[in-house]
């Protein structure tokens, strides 16, 4: 009876049943890509510059209006919301994530787990059976980022005391203008 429940279970797993086959994915050289997966490519570079395009320019008004202390809520609360909408509105998954992660509820989806070993500083696919194309993408500091994610040393008191009142166990600061941040990963059908 054992052998037969271990094996009904290895045909379940070979079959990718319980689950979406996060585990299936194949790293893929972006260089090259076929002409379907170009497309999808073409998508993910597309979401990415919708989600960071409304992501900068809420900061950026979130920043003029409240400062640095009260602009962390636009990552904590505004930026999950806005890649949710973002992937909705185009038919597509789409996050951030780091190696240094803030929230921890921006870890990386399994697929994407491969590509970002090493912290890539360049655009990395996967490709998955059923023709889902994931992208991760390089995300850089820019300078205006330096105030919730610059040198702690370099930080406002009061952006110190609102990092450690809503992200206890952070580790996204230290960084210079121009470092790799993190990714977006882009997960198209």
């Amino acid at each position: 009876m054992r052998a037969m429940v271990t094996g009904a279970a290895a045909l379940a797993l070979l079959a990718g049943c319980g689950g979406r086959g996060d585990e299936d994915w194949k790293p893929i050289d972006v260089a090259g890509l076929s002409e379907s997966q170009r497309g999808q490519y073409a998508s993910a570079e597309a979401a990415r510059d919708a989600l960071a395009g409304e992501l900068m320019a809420t900061l950026a008004d979130e920043l003029a209006e409240r400062g640095a202390a009260g602009a962390i809520a636009v990552c904590k609360e505004d930026a999950p919301r806005i890649a949710a909408a973002t992937g909705e509105r185009l038919g597509l998954r789409i996050g951030r994530t780091s190696w240094k992660l803030r929230n921890p509820r921006n870890a990386a989806p399994a697929w994407a787990e491969p590509l970002l070993a090493g912290q890539p500083a360049e655009p990395r696919a996967a490709a998955a059976p059923d023709g889902r194309l994931g992208v991760t993408l390089p995300i850089r500091i820019a300078a205006p980022c330096l105030a919730c994610h610059g040198p702690t040393d370099e930080l406002e008191d009061d952006v110190r005391a609102a990092l450690a009142a809503q992200y206890p166990g952070d580790r996204a600061t230290g960084f210079q203008s121009g470092d790799l941040r993190g990714w977006f990963w882009v997960e198209v059908p």
